[in-house]
C-alpha cells in the first residue's frame, strides 16, 4: 500500500470515532441520532485538528460479538459513513469489533470508504469473545468479487488476546505479510492505551519489509515522536479523548497538540534518513 497515495502523507495519524451504542448491542440507548451527532463533532474535531485519516468502530458495542454482527449494527454504521463522508475530506475507514471484516468491506465498498481495520486476519486469537479465526481468504475474495479499492490494516497479535497458532511475533508478521496479503500492519500493546515495546517496534520494522507499520495503541503526544522513528504512522484514540479518558468525546486541542508532536517526529525522521542516504 501506499500510504502517501491513500493519506497524502509517508506517515499517517489516524483518528478514531468510538460510536455510541448501535442499535442491539447492549448499551443501546434508543436514539440513533444521539450517535450520529456525537460521531459527526468526533469526526469534525478531528480532521480540524490536522488528523490524515479518520477509523469508525462500534466501539461502546461491548461486549462484542466474535465474527457476525446484527444486521442492525451494519445498516446503522453505513448511515454514519455515510454522513461522515459528506462532511470531512480526509480519508474514512471503519472496523466492525471484534472482528467482522466481511461487513467492514461491504460497507467500505458502499460509503467510499479507503481502508478497513482487521483485528485478526491470519491464525488463531484467544478473546474474551473466545477463539477468533482469521480468514484472509475469504475476505480478499470478497474484495475482489465487490470490485473495492479498499486497503486492509490488519492487526498482528491484537490486543486484549492471546495467539494460539502464531506466538512468535516475526512469524506473525510473515504470516500478516505473504500468506494474509495485508496492505499495512498495525503492531499494539497488551490492552486499548498500552504502546508495544520498542523492541517489538523494532523488529515488526525488519519482518514488515515494504508493507507499512502503524502503532495500533498507546500513542500520545509524549512519545508519538520516538515511535515514528520506527514505524511509519500510528492510530491514536485515547489520547486524544478529553482528559485522556476513553469514554470522552475528542478533545479537538489535544489532537492538534498531538499532531503538532508526530510533524516534529516526522521532520526528524526525514533528517535522519537524509544523513543515511
Amino acid at each position: 500500500m501506499d500510504l502517501k497515495h491513500l493519506f497524502q502523507t509517508e506517515n499517517p495519524i489516524l483518528g478514531v470515532v468510538h460510536l455510541l451504542p448501535l442499535p442491539t448491542s447492549a448499551r443501546w440507548g434508543g436514539n440513533l441520532r444521539q450517535v450520529m451527532d456525537r460521531a459527526e463533532q468526533e469526526a469534525t474535531a478531528l480532521a480540524a485538528g490536522g488528523i490524515d485519516g479518520i477509523i469508525v468502530e462500534n466501539f461502546f458495542d461491548a461486549p462484542f460479538t466474535k465474527s457476525q454482527v446484527d444486521p442492525a449494527t451494519i445498516a446503522a454504521m453505513t448511515l454514519i459513513m455515510d454522513r461522515l463522508s459528506g462532511l470531512v475530506t480526509v480519508p474514512l475507514g471503519l472496523n466492525v469489533l471484534r472482528n467482522d471484516a466481511k461487513s467492514a468491506m461491504a460497507i467500505a465498498a458502499c460509503t467510499g470508504a479507503k481502508f478497513i481495520r482487521v483485528n485478526v486476519l491470519t491464525g488463531v486469537m484467544a478473546t474474551d469473545q473466545g477463539l477468533i479465526e482469521g480468514n484472509a481468504h475469504e475476505l480478499l475474495k470478497y474484495r475482489r468479487e465487490l470490485d473495492a479499492e479498499v486497503a486492509i490494516l490488519a492487526d498482528v497479535l491484537v490486543k486484549h488476546a492471546h495467539p494460539i497458532s502464531t506466538p512468535n511475533l516475526t512469524a506473525a508478521i510473515h504470516d500478516t505479510v505473504e500468506r494474509g496479503l495485508a496492505d499495512a500492519v498495525i503492531l499494539s500493546g497488551w490492552a486499548t492505551g498500552h504502546a508495544p515495546k520498542m523492541d517489538d517496534i523494532k523488529d515488526a520494522r525488519k519482518n514488515a519489509g515494504d508493507t507499512p507499520l502503524l502503532i495500533g495503541s498507546g500513542a500520545t503526544w509524549e512519545n508519538i515522536g520516538n515511535l515514528l522513528q520506527i514505524a511509519d504512522g500510528a492510530i491514536v484514540a485515547s489520547s486524544l479523548k478529553r482528559h485522556g479518558k476513553i469514554s470522552q468525546p475528542i478533545d479537538p486541542l489535544r489532537v492538534s497538540q498531538f499532531m503538532e508532536s508526530a510533524e516534529q517526529g516526522i521532520k526528524i525522521r526525514q533528517m535522519r534518513q537524509k544523513q543515511f542516504a
